[in-house]
């Protein structure tokens, strides 16, 4: 109902369970998919990881996900994000910040529940291990610019585009060019799967100023 109220959006497709949605997403072109944690047959933390292999397989056109849970600051938010959900929201966020939820994932932004994201680098941050390559090649962060990777450090500490901007003295649109080069340059898909890796890699540390 919230949804179909818009005249921007349209629910073009439901599933009552993980498999019922990867077999209905093999038929129905979407661009956005709300995603429950808790489901039966298949919960939707599998279901994101097997949408997007299908997606990297070619066989789904490109969509996003958000995921939509009861539950606040606990495993799901990490489990979702590494998944490769764009997003993760709780279930009594108001219609409006559902809705805008939507929207910005659809122009190629992530987003975490406002409600949740200070807490969730404080609390699933340290879940995040350091990844250890042994092969010796070089890190992904080397591929950045000094001033990529400033911008990379305020991104993992949670801070938005214009706080970014703000604090150096840029304008907003400068700094968005960079948010950009940096999601292109380590390969990911949008700036929660950056923080992940900016934890993975090391580059700031849970509890960290």
């Amino acid at each position: 109902m919230v949804i179909d109220s818009q005249p921007d959006l349209e629910v073009v497709a439901e599933a009552a369970n993980g498999n019922d949605a990867i077999q209905t997403l093999l038929a129905t072109r979407v661009d956005v998919v709300l995603m429950d944690v808790r489901m039966p047959q298949l919960d939707g933390i599998e279901a994101t990881k097997r949408l997007l292999a299908e997606q990297q397989a070619g066989r789904i056109a490109d969509l996003k996900i958000v995921v939509l849970t009861t539950f606040d600051i606990d495993e799901y938010a990490l489990a979702a994000i590494k998944a490769g959900a764009s997003g993760f929201l709780l279930k009594d966020a108001p219609p409006e910040e559902l809705l805008d939820a939507i929207r910005t994932v659809y122009r190629g932004d992530a987003v975490i529940a406002p409600s949740t994201t200070r807490r969730l680098l404080e609390h699933v941050a340290p879940l995040i291990t350091v990844e250890k390559d042994s092969s010796g090649a070089p890190s992904p962060l080397e591929r950045l610019t000094e001033r990529e990777l400033e911008v990379m450090k305020e991104i993992a500490q949670g801070l938005s585009n214009s706080e970014i901007a703000a604090k150096f003295f840029l304008s907003e649109a400068t700094i968005k060019t960079h948010v950009g080069r940096i999601l292109s340059k380590l390969e990911v898909r949008d700036r929660v799967q950056a923080v992940v890796l900016a934890y993975e890699q090391g580059l700031v540390k849970p509890g960290s100023p």
